[in-house]
């Protein structure tokens, strides 16, 4: 009898044995901090590191969808600092639109199309958060937990508050293009100036520095768009 029923108890014995070391497995990865490769929706395979940043499975080549917990400066290349190369940049942003804009996935799936406007939908606003000195420096003070509410004066003293109203004042009379390039240029110098400073205040881990410079650069970003309405023909 005992002979009959060795193999069967031994091949219970190991299945049993199998499930044990694989629970193992999976926990002492979870404890050493490993994660599961995330699989393609498409094949079912794990994504690997294919071309194209990992936005396409390695082995089916089919587009996957956007890493949303991914940092706009990560998926830029670009360090996460307030200090950027404009002119790389662009080029990582004409780079990314190659691989993901949704006219090169005109014939592909409806899953696909429907990443790629994701993916190119998000290109767009990291390129042009981090291309502009206030977005970026809004978006890194974000990273932080830290955010300006719109229409705040955060720190705004009332000399700065003054000499906003009295551009503002410039602006309404001005006559002539000469009047207003002259405010323009008071504008951008200033705006120079806080993007100086606003750096400054990152690179020496000053957030609450960097939060009143943004502020007031903020308030001079609107005249700046004020100036841009006024040359707008009707």
């Amino acid at each position: 009898m005992w002979g009959c029923r060795a193999p069967a108890l031994l091949c219970v014995w190991e299945v049993r044995l199998a499930g044990f070391l694989g629970r193992r497995l999976l926990s002492s990865n979870a404890a050493a901090g490993k994660s599961i490769a995330p699989q393609c929706w498409n094949c079912g395979r794990g994504r690997g590191s294919g071309c194209g940043d990992e936005f396409f499975c390695a082995h089916c080549r089919a587009l996957q969808p956007p890493d949303l917990t991914r940092d706009y400066f990560s998926l830029m290349n670009c360090n996460r600092s307030f200090r950027v190369d404009v002119t790389k940049l662009q080029r990582r942003y004409q780079q990314l639109q190659r691989l993901v804009h949704p006219d090169f996935f005109s014939q592909k799936s409806q899953t696909e199309k429907q990443f790629s406007e994701k993916h190119s939908t998000l290109v767009n606003e990291a390129y042009k958060t981090l291309q502009a000195p206030l977005a970026r420096g809004l978006y890194l003070l974000k990273l932080q937990g830290i955010e300006i509410p719109e229409g705040t004066d955060y720190k705004a003293d009332s000399q700065f508050l003054v000499e906003i109203m009295e551009i503002n004042e410039r602006l309404a009379d001005a006559q002539n293009e000469a009047a207003m390039e002259e405010i323009e240029a008071t504008v951008r110098a200033k705006q120079k100036e806080f993007t100086d400073n606003v750096n400054r205040a990152f690179e020496q881990g000053d957030f609450e520095r960097a939060k009143e410079l943004l502020t007031k650069m903020r308030f001079f970003s609107n005249v700046e768009e004020k100036i841009k309405l006024s040359k707008t023909p009707l």
